[in-house]
């Protein structure tokens, strides 16, 4: 704790576009000061015109075809209700799998029936009347046995390997028992903030190798138990007994796999690794998802940032680090974090292919703390918000991605192999190896009102942003089929694959989360202030707004209702923004009834279908919050704000439990605000000192299920 005064929160720090700017340093290297990295000349969507598709002509997707037992409707993929029923000899017991994940009963009618709460600039989390609130982790806490208690002052990367990381993002909860008491937290801690972490922060430069060292421990995972609190839709970390799932893992000392056909190959071999197999670290991990199989995948996401050196890296090279924003123009970009200077891998002058071994999906086994975790090359390779996973009609697995970054692209995994259902080891060991092979795909929209999109986000005349799409395949196993790249170069340099094919351009498409109830998949689309300025790509109808500022939630609905399939309807239910501002749209509803939201990050789905949307980066001039809105029915487009997170903060997560009692979110960066630092705070959140990332759970007071 600063031995100073506590000085009032600030309020008025400099934004890049609608973030702070210390969170544009800290979180993606200052990606709005670099030139934005797709620069081909592949037609965007206000080129291509299709024959009108009406909105009545859009597929309707019914219910999925191959609902897994056990895999709710709840965040982030769903709560795994199938853990394996035996363990591998070397791990501990796993328990059988049980309902918690999809009940029957006791989920609630799906009506949000709860008081949405204000816009609103308090340093504090804020809940609807009627629920309360608790810190279930925070920032240092402990999560090995044996941890040593945090020391503000005294951190050291050994500390840190034992205790809760910095920055928390992704949260997913997998139950341990059939009566929902215990179950396992899964959380990712995307990036670390030095201002905030070290008291009398020297800058960059003049941190220790130590300080470093510890910046890379506060990376990566964190595995927690939990422990339901009597009954309540409260859960709290187990502090007593062994707690053998508990688990760090860290950029710093884990290593990963790589499994797919890029693993081995020449681009991923460095001094280090010349086999090309083996990783160490994770970086940057966003957003995530859980498998049917009882796994947690994570999205590596500005892992560039990371890297210096590039100047001097191979000639041949330099227009791939280009492309995934790595600046050759100098040997310390904008926002470079510094940590050759603890570990020379980071310096691509000496190691230019360590770069390509970030960017994968991370999969991990919670349920086997000794398993090491792995790095899937035929998912791709770009900045990865997430994936999220369903099973389709014929029992395939399909991952969905997207590329958070300016006018990059939403894509699509297709496994080799079919999903094996049960709870037997041998099932979940057949699971395992399900994205370790398949089809990666791309998408490309069409339009049907090409001609009415003027920049303004004016509803065209046929009542409907709306139009057609294609998956376009980039590789199958070892097959490529882009013109000129290998399998290894389409998977390792992915955006330059969907440069040649002809990708639409999209506005930040980050989570993408498909409905386990319906089969249609709803994509963040988080804004594009880049849009249409200058000479970068125009509004077209999937992006219908220039210089877009807030945003827009994407729905996509795979032909047959097949999530397999090759081609799909798309349509914008949600334009986001103030209501009262005409560019917005919610699906048709009467927009007096709706809160405005701004910026859409993560989205999720509880146990009875409805989208539950985080945000991050409010241009509105409110916190960052959570929101809720039925997709089907006659409330489908009524929006209500559920929470907002503190001064600062970014609300990520969510995760609604598959009993729908209770929803967590990640309470990421709070008080990162420019001129904020320990000794002098922008927020004092949640112990009233200095501000510490966090994870909370929300319930409602009277044991209900949440939103009815």
């Amino acid at each position: 704790m600063s031995d100073r005064p506590r000085l009032l929160p600030l309020l008025n720090g400099a934004r890049h576009g609608t973030r702070d700017a210390m969170t544009c340093l800290y979180r993606c290297g200052n990606a709005c000061d670099h030139p934005v990295p797709n620069t081909s000349d592949n037609a965007y969507f206000g080129d291509v015109v299709n024959a009108e598709v009406s909105r009545r002509g859009v597929v309707r997707a019914g219910a999925v075809g191959a609902l897994v037992l056990g895999f709710g409707g709840a965040a982030a993929g769903a709560l795994a209700g199938a853990a394996p029923a035996v363990a591998a000899p070397t791990t501990p017991d796993v328990p059988e799998a049980f309902g918690f994940g999809r009940p029957s009963t006791g989920v609630g009618s799906g009506a949000l029936t709860f008081k949405p709460i204000p816009p609103n600039k308090l340093d504090t989390l804020v809940v609807p009347n009627g629920y309360d609130h608790a810190v279930v982790i925070k920032w240092g806490d402990p999560v090995l046995p044996g941890a040593p208690e945090f020391d503000l002052r005294h951190q050291t990367a050994a500390a840190q390997s034992k205790q809760f990381g910095y920055n928390n993002d992704f949260v997913g909860v997998l139950p341990l028992d059939k009566q929902g008491k215990r179950a396992l937290l899964v959380v990712n801690h995307e990036y670390t903030n030095e201002d905030l972490m070290f008291p009398g922060f020297p800058g960059l430069d003049g941190l220790s190798v130590e300080q470093l060292r510890t910046a890379m421990a506060a990376h990566g995972m964190s595995v927690v138990e939990l422990e339901r609190v009597a009954g309540t839709g409260q859960w709290k970390p187990v502090d007593k007994g062994p707690r053998p799932y508990n688990r760090r893992v860290t950029a710093l000392s884990t290593k990963f796999d790589l499994t797919g056909p890029a693993a081995g190959s020449a681009w991923l071999k460095t001094a280090a690794d010349p086999r090309g197999r083996t990783v160490v670290g994770t970086l940057n991990n966003c957003a995530g998802g859980v498998t049917p199989w009882g796994t947690v995948l994570s999205g590596e996401e500005n892992f560039n940032q990371y890297f210096v050196g590039a100047d001097a890296a191979p000639a041949e090279l330099k227009p791939k680090l280009d492309r995934y924003g790595i600046s050759t123009a100098s040997r310390y970009p904008s926002g470079s974090r510094k940590w050759e200077r603890a570990d020379e891998r980071f310096d691509l002058a000496k190691h230019p292919n360590e770069a390509h071994r970030f960017g994968w999906v991370v999969e991990i086994d919670p349920f086997d703390p000794e398993s090491r975790p792995r790095k899937h090359t035929a998912m791709g390779r770009f900045k990865h918000e997430g994936a999220n996973v369903i099973v389709a009609k014929d029992g395939h697995v399909v991952a969905y991605m997207g590329d958070d970054e300016r006018f990059d692209y939403l894509y699509k995994f297709v496994s080799d192999k079919k999903f094996m259902k049960g709870n037997s080891w041998a099932a979940r060991k057949h699971n395992l190896t399900l994205l370790e092979s398949g089809t990666l795909y791309v998408a490309k929209l069409d339009q049907t009102s090409a001609a009415e999109i003027d920049g303004s986000g004016k509803l065209p005349t046929d009542g409907a942003f709306n139009g057609r799409g294609r998956w376009i395949r980039l590789v199958s196993g070892n097959r490529s089929f882009v013109d000129g790249m290998t399998a290894a170069d389409v998977l390792t340099f992915t955006r330059l694959a969907g440069d040649k094919v002809g990708a639409t351009k999209m506005d930040r498409p980050e989570d993408v989360e498909p409905s386990l109830l319906t089969g249609k998949v709803y994509v963040a689309l988080t804004n594009n202030t880049n849009r249409g300025v200058g000479s970068n790509p125009k509004a077209d109808e999937a992006n219908p707004r220039n210089a877009n500022k807030h945003g827009q939630i994407l729905e996509l609905v795979e032909d047959r209702n097949d999530n397999a399939a090759e081609t799909f309807a798309w349509s914008l239910p949600i334009v986001c923004g103030d209501p009262t501002d005409q560019s917005t749209f919610f699906a048709g509803y009467d927009k007096t009834k709706v809160s405005p939201i701004s910026c859409p990050d993560n989205v999720a789905f509880d146990a009875t279908g409805n989208l539950w949307i985080s945000t991050d980066g409010n241009a509105l001039g409110s916190n960052d919050g959570l929101f809720a809105v039925a997709v089907e029915g006659p409330e489908r487009g009524h929006l209500k704000q559920f929470l907002t997170v503190p001064l600062g903060a970014e609300t990520c997560g969510p995760f609604i439990t598959g009993d729908n009692r209770s929803v967590f979110v990640a309470v990421q960066h709070p008080g990162e605000i420019t001129g904020g630092s320990v000794e002098n705070p922008a927020s004092n959140w949640p112990d009233g000192d200095y501000a510490k990332p966090g994870v909370v759970v929300t319930w409602r007071l009277d044991g209900g299920p949440v939103g009815s």
